[in-house]
């Protein structure tokens, strides 16, 4: 299905790699040429993502909002590849639906601790070997929800957006060493975090949608893939709408 090449002899981690958008575009980059080393909290996906994959595919169960076992992690990664030239961070949760004034104290800490703590974790380890070699590809999954927020939904919006502003930081911080940073912003995917979601909520996300249908995981892989790629040369900081025509800005 994939005549290009493009990670040929390459290194990539994606978390949340053992299912969804991560394990599409795992699948990908390994059709590609690549090897590719998957994070992620549960261990069943991974063992099914391994046997799906193959030799080329390494798997680690990993808590992400651990800062000590992500940079554990890293290290163990860059020594069985030899290199990372690309960082995907797709986990993530979607939380509770609840209005602002319900919202639960804890559950607002937890959506915050995975989608922005643990992603500024992952970012922040691995960035360094990304710049000692002077290259490397950073693809930061938020949503669409973290531009436009999303009535029930105050705390997946509010930590997509923050993790809107630490790729436009880091993009800056990193510009002259060879290694990009950009972030996509799906409108909602047909992945298994749908599952968390309430049919209300759903058929309210849907109905933003100009094209009428959600998007695909194949469509995800596919701009995460440039995105990650040396193809992607001049292009740092920036914002990937993927919403079939939701986006207004």
């Amino acid at each position: 299905m994939y005549a290009m090449r493009r990670y040929e002899g390459t290194g990539a981690i994606i978390t949340g790699g053992a299912s969804g958008i991560g394990l599409r575009t795992a699948e990908r980059m390994l059709a590609e040429g690549g090897q590719v080393s998957l994070w992620d909290v549960d261990q069943a996906k991974l063992d099914a993502a391994k046997a799906r994959l193959g030799k080329d595919a390494r798997v680690t169960r990993l808590d992400i909002t651990d800062p000590a076992a992500v940079e554990r992690a890293t290290a163990e990664a860059q020594g069985a590849m030899g290199r990372i030239d690309a960082l995907v961070c797709c986990a993530g949760v979607a939380g509770l639906n609840a209005l602002v004034v319900d919202y639960p104290i804890d559950e607002w800490k937890r959506i915050f601790d995975i989608n922005v703590n643990g992603l500024f974790y992952c970012n922040r380890y691995v960035a360094p070997f990304m710049k000692a070699r002077g290259y490397g590809r950073i693809v930061n999954v938020a949503s669409i929800a973290g531009k436009e927020g999303n009535p029930t939904a105050s705390a997946y919006s509010a930590s997509k957006a923050a993790v809107i502003g630490l790729t436009k930081s880091l993009g800056k911080e990193l510009a002259k060493d060879g290694v990009a940073v950009n972030v996509i912003t799906p409108a909602t995917v047909e992945t298994p975090m749908l599952a968390q979601v309430s049919d209300a909520h759903i058929a309210y996300m849907r109905s933003k949608i100009p094209m009428d249908r959600f998007g695909t995981m194949d469509e995800m892989a596919a701009i995460i893939c440039w995105l990650a790629s040396q193809e992607c040369s001049f292009t740092t900081g920036a914002v990937f709408d993927v919403s079939g025509g939701r986006a207004t800005y």
